[in-house]
């Protein structure tokens, strides 16, 4: 069985804030695996903020730029947040941002791209490194592109024009007036940067992540004793759900909590008197998906010193 730790413990405790003993209970369960433990609590109805699990874990910054009918989103992630206030990266994520548009979203190909007053992107990075003192790196880019209408950008937590925390794109196909899709792109932006959906519509939603909700699902009907025929209906039921609040199309607004995103855009379409499309979305949440290193100065100190002791378990 693997070793449960305090740190361990005290991991889960803050990305789901579930109570102590019950995240050690998790871990037991689960032998030490984080992202089970998260599941199982989940499973047991005991997590009070699920979506902690995704929680931002990184720093740096999250960079938008739109040309024309064309947008790009790029992440560039640094070790503390005092860089994201450095004007030297701040220009290199504008940069990348503006490459991506040129170059694509391969993430090597844009490393090996000229970088604007000489270099490639990748020996400009090095040089930021060694200048700012701390280590940083290209994570990730998307593009947007739409033959007519508007690609409309928005940045939320933003620190300077086009970079911030939370870099949004939406895409929309239509012959509506410029001001008409840039006022309903916005809206619609601002929503997904709160709301989070995790694709366009509910067929276009990961099978992978579709079967591990089902595998939740089953262990909270199966906790509530009902006959097995009734448990299949709770779970199918709970799948709906999910399927609804996790694509863009089919959410509840944020802007009034009641009416489906597809019905704002048909409600655009007809003052405009033409189709409006939302044809596609970009969602950069800096640091999305990373694990943080926790860092122990005392354990570190203990360590240099060569008196390191064994972490208690828990």
């Amino acid at each position: 069985m693997a070793e449960i730790t305090a740190a361990s413990v005290k991991e889960l405790r803050e990305r789901t804030g579930a109570g102590m003993m019950d995240c050690k209970k998790a871990l037991a369960e689960t032998n030490g695996d984080m992202e089970a433990a998260i599941d199982w609590l989940r499973a047991k109805g005991l997590s009070a903020a699920a979506k902690k699990a995704g929680r931002t874990a990184a720093e740096g910054l999250v960079g938008v730029v739109v040309e024309g009918n064309r947008g790009a989103a790029v992440e560039v992630n640094s070790e503390t947040d005092f860089v994201a206030k450095n004007e030297i990266f701040q220009d290199f994520v504008r940069n990348i941002a503006k490459l991506a548009l040129e170059r694509g979203t391969d993430i090597e190909a844009l490393g090996a791209a000229d970088y604007p007053g000489g270099g490639t992107v990748q020996e400009k990075l090095t040089d930021n490194i060694a200048k700012i003192g701390e280590n940083q790196s290209l994570r990730r880019a998307d593009v947007l592109e739409v033959s007519e209408g508007a690609v409309v950008p928005y940045v939320h937590n933003q620190v300077a024009p086009g970079l911030g925390k939370i870099g949004v794109l939406v895409a929309l196909e239509s012959a509506a007036p410029a001001e008409t899709l840039q006022a309903l792109g916005k809206q619609i932006a601002m929503h997904v940067a709160a709301a989070h959906p995790l694709a366009l519509t509910a067929d276009e939603l990961d099978p992978a992540l579709i079967e591990r909700e089902r595998g939740i699902a089953i262990e909270k009907a199966k906790e509530s004793g009902k006959p097995a025929n009734i448990v299949e209906k709770m779970v199918e039921g709970g799948l709906a759900k999910f399927r609804k609040e996790s694509a863009l199309l089919s959410q509840l607004f944020v802007m009034d909590n009641k009416t489906p995103v597809s019905d704002v855009v048909a409600a655009a379409a007809k003052d405009a008197g033409t189709v409006v499309k939302l044809a596609a979305f970009v969602r950069f949440q800096l640091g999305e998906g990373i694990e943080k290193e926790q860092s122990d100065f005392a354990a570190e100190v203990a360590a240099a010193a060569g008196t390191n002791k064994p972490e208690p378990v828990v």
